[in-house]
């Protein structure tokens, strides 16, 4: 009767389920084909991952592009672990902090390692401000390391905390519902149009969060790229015309 249990992971023969949620998104996902027309299902994702990568790598400089693929994988794999959570007798691997920190500590790792080797002064400049008085120097390195070091987590914590939320919530209302159909049937339907539009929230936010954590890690990428923009995405000035 733990609200919790259902966030423990389970073995069957021995292997944790675990395992297999982390390995059923990437079969779901169609091969691609030798056809000259391609079917709807994988035109769409060929669709989706062209509009996420040119939306995501838009403000990003030319040397954070090599991250397109990354990036794009790590958003079709959260968004795929997240919706499979929501289906019944299911588990979700990205309730698991340990998890979540798994993915989210590498990954910002390489993003501040790729800053200190192609712009070591500038990834430097960050921990104190331009025009900071003496007196606050210290105080201020201090907090901007904490506020580095602190990314990760905040990143794990997040996607834990709002699928564990909403699970919870999804599951309280549902025993609600069971539990007053024997008291009042028009209450009973209350609860479960309630449990319909969760489910329904619930949803959007497994899409939300999967998209929040990669787009704050193409923002830290994005503080650790050298170069300027690209000239595809810049909105250079008309020259003037000059009359002999």
């Amino acid at each position: 009767m733990n609200l919790f249990s259902q966030f423990a992971s389970t073995t069957i023969l021995g292997i944790p389920l675990i395992v297999l949620a982390m390995i059923i998104p990437w079969l779901l996902f169609p091969s691609p084909s030798n056809q000259w027309i391609s079917n709807r299902l994988i035109s769409s994702l060929h669709f989706f991952l062209k509009s996420f990568s040119k939306h995501i790598l838009l403000p990003m400089n030319k040397p954070a592009h090599k991250w397109a693929f990354m990036l794009a994988t790590l958003m079709l794999f959260l968004l795929g672990m997240n919706m499979l959570g929501l289906l019944p007798y299911t588990f979700t691997p990205t309730t698991q902090l340990s998890m979540n920190l798994g993915l989210a500590t590498p990954l910002w790792l390489a993003t501040v390692i790729v800053g200190l080797r192609n712009q070591l002064s500038s990834s430097l400049a960050h921990f104190l401000p331009e025009g900071t008085p003496t007196p606050l120097i210290p105080i201020l390195i201090i907090i901007e390391t904490i506020s580095l070091f602190i990314r990760p987590l905040a990143l794990g914590v997040r996607l834990t905390a709002n699928l564990t939320a909403g699970h919870l919530l999804i599951q309280l209302i549902s025993m609600a519902t069971l539990t007053m159909i024997s008291i009042s049937t028009t209450l009973s339907m209350l609860t479960f149009i309630t449990l319909v539009l969760l489910t329904m929230l619930e949803i959007a936010v497994a899409m939300i969060q999967a998209y929040v954590f990669v787009l704050l890690l193409g923002l830290y990428l994005q503080e650790n790229t050298y170069g300027p923009p690209s000239s595809r995405f810049s909105h250079s000035k008309p020259k003037p015309l000059t009359i002999n």
